[in-house]
């Protein structure tokens, strides 16, 4: 879930000069530990109870289309992951800790209240040969999941009613209501459109907007905050990381168990609803604190007075400016045919554009300044970090399908039968991954400690290589069930769940290590700098995953897919292929463990 907090050495000397079972606390912890640890569950309650039903609302309450749900969807993550960068720096300087996270909790809470206000769906029509005809849909639900028994018709100018087929081959049947076949289709011969309003898109884009830059003081500084309680080289430090990684996964799980729920019971309003609850619940714990939090994470001492107000002041003018991100982002067109590359590259959104360039511009530019300004040693060391930090784009960007085009297979070709005696919804199952890293990470923990005892334990490059061929056979796994789908053209459950553990062991393959990793290899110098690279590049591998969503896009009349044959065979063309690119890089990066083991020079 790319939440993995950096740990501290295990090799450091414990300099704590105490038993930590003496001192009183939590579990043998700083008290504190425990208002951190509850706080932060809250927050990942709403912001996984939330990001579950994301992709499902912009595609069906919307009825935005696959190509733009999961490109808003890329955007939206990615500005998550890219905020932090900023708001860290600001609570460092300016607010500290407390404040910034107390600030950050106002406006998610804020934003996820705000995108209850969806108001009434979007009106679908469809085009035809230029030709606008209006899209009726009988026993329409507007929730996660749809009634079995939607139907959906198109009007013809007279006022009749076609009932839209979908075939094998990709084509459209309008059936009369005799159901003789009115009128064929060819594949890719009707758009699916919805006439939107512009109050409720701006709402949706201010509420993302908000999420984003709240995020952005939350997310850095509970962690920085935990850090704090421990002094340097206490040796509880990791087992307090850990527990408090604990909680974020408490937090997704129960987040994306109920808030679901209550969506698929009183509607999509209920669901956010419940996510603001759940961020309001986390300001509370820090606002009030009964002085459980006093001298941590106070406000660094200053000349020239508190600049509070200002920075709130800028944050809250950041939201137009998002929303603005998130236009262009929308209204990007696509590249046209045969342009290549450039053509590719000139069609991206100006987020694209940012990402890519902020990117593409820092690793050769940082990689120049450690050659000419470190030893040998130290530039071979930023070498092996910078190639790791592109091979972690490669990695997130293909495990982050998770709540993009996977929830939309859940969705549209998954039987979600729990052994026949009930049925999980879409956004429930994306719960597989963080029930399997809280069963998963003891395991892996206590494996790589058997290893490193008898000095087998694989090196940082190889642990990453192995990362990639799991998620690339995780993907391989759920091709595999498909060859067992009914006449419905959906899989098993348990086969999506399958991808989803293969996916977590992958996972803890590569997070745990990943920070850690970058603050070891770096140039003392440049560490931040090379924090803020490692965190662009989550960013920008988010940016990209809502692309490679885009390429699972299946054609829906009125945000529903037509044929389920098609729709399958669509995921699993997306799935095979990414499922080799991500085996390809994964051997490509073991054949490079080598040397970078050398160029890293003892790191571990």
């Amino acid at each position: 879930m790319v939440d993995t907090p950096a740990l501290e050495d295990p090799a450091s000397p414990d300099i704590s000069h105490e038993n930590p079972a003496a001192r009183s606390g939590w579990f043998g912890h700083p008290r504190p530990l425990a208002r951190l640890f509850t706080t932060e569950m809250w927050e990942r309650f709403g912001y996984y109870g939330m990001r579950a039903l994301l992709t499902l609302y912009l595609t069906k309450h919307f009825v935005l289309g696959d190509h733009a749900a999961t490109g808003l969807y890329g955007g939206y993550t990615a500005l998550v992951y890219l905020t932090p960068l900023i708001g860290g720096f600001i609570a460092d300087q300016y607010l500290g800790s407390k404040r910034s996270v107390k600030f950050g909790a106002i406006l998610m809470a804020i934003g996820y209240l705000t995108l209850a206000f969806g108001g009434q769906p979007s009106k679908p029509f469809a085009v035809i040969d230029g030709q606008r005809y209006e899209v009726q849909i009988d026993n329409f639900r507007d929730r996660p999941t749809s009634a079995a028994n939607e139907q959906r018709f198109i009007v013809q100018p007279g006022g009749e009613r076609l009932k839209v087929q979908g075939n094998n081959d990709g084509s459209l049947s309008l059936l009369a209501a005799d159901g003789h076949v009115a009128r064929n289709v060819p594949k890719g011969g009707m758009q699916d459109e919805s006439e939107k309003s512009p109050l409720l898109i701006a709402i949706l884009l201010i509420a993302l907007s908000t999420i984003s830059v709240g995020n952005g003081f939350f997310k850095p500084n509970i962690s920085t905050m935990v850090g704090a309680l421990y002094d340097q080289g206490d040796r509880r430090r990791d087992a307090g990381f850990t527990i408090f990684y604990m909680g974020i996964n408490l937090g997704s799980i129960l987040g994306q168990f109920f808030c679901p729920i209550l969506a698929e019971w009183l509607g999509w309003w209920a669901g956010f609803s419940l996510a603001g609850v759940g961020m309001l619940t986390s300001y509370m714990l820090m606002q009030f604190d009964g002085g459980r939090l006093d001298g941590f994470g106070e406000t660094p001492a200053r000349e020239g007075g508190d600049k509070a107000l200002v920075i709130y002041g800028l944050a809250i003018l950041a939201i137009p400016v998002f929303v603005f991100l998130f236009m262009n982002l929308m209204n990007s067109p696509e590249p046209e045919p045969g342009s290549g590359i450039v053509g590719y590259v000139m069609s991206l959104s100006l987020m694209g554009k940012l990402l890519f360039g902020t990117f593409l511009l820092g690793v050769p530019g940082i990689l120049g300044w450690s050659y000419a300004k470190g030893s040998r040693q130290e530039f071979q060391m930023m070498v092996a970090a910078m190639v790791l930090i592109v091979f972690n784009v490669v990695f997130w960007t293909l495990f982050e399908q998770a709540g993009s085009s996977l929830t939309l297979f859940a969705d549209r070709n998954t039987d979600r039968s729990v052994f026949g005696l009930f049925e999980i919804s879409a956004p429930q199952t994306q719960n597989f991954n963080p029930i399997a890293i809280v069963i998963l990470a003891p395991l892996m923990s206590i494996l790589w400690g058997v290893l490193a005892r008898r000095n087998l334990e694989p090196s940082i490059p190889v642990k990453f290589s192995l990362a990639l061929i799991g998620v690339g056979a995780g993907f391989l796994f759920l091709v595999l069930g498909a060859q067992f789908a009914g006449p419905d053209f959906k899989i098993g459950l348990w086969w999506l769940a399958g991808l989803y553990v293969i996916h977590s062991i992958a996972e803890l393959c590569i997070s745990p290590v990943g920070l850690s990793m970058i603050t070891k290899l770096s140039i003392a110098r440049v560490v931040g700098l090379m924090m803020g690279v490692w965190f662009l590049s989550i960013s920008v591998a988010q940016y990209v995953a809502g692309v490679v969503a885009q390429f699972a896009s299946v054609e829906t009349v009125g945000g529903q897919v037509t044929n389920l044959k098609v729709s399958l065979d669509t995921y699993l063309a997306t799935f095979t292929t990414i499922a080799w690119i991500a085996i390809g890089a994964g051997v490509l990066l073991f054949i490079l463990s080598f040397p970078l083991k050398r160029w890293m020079h003892g790191v571990k």
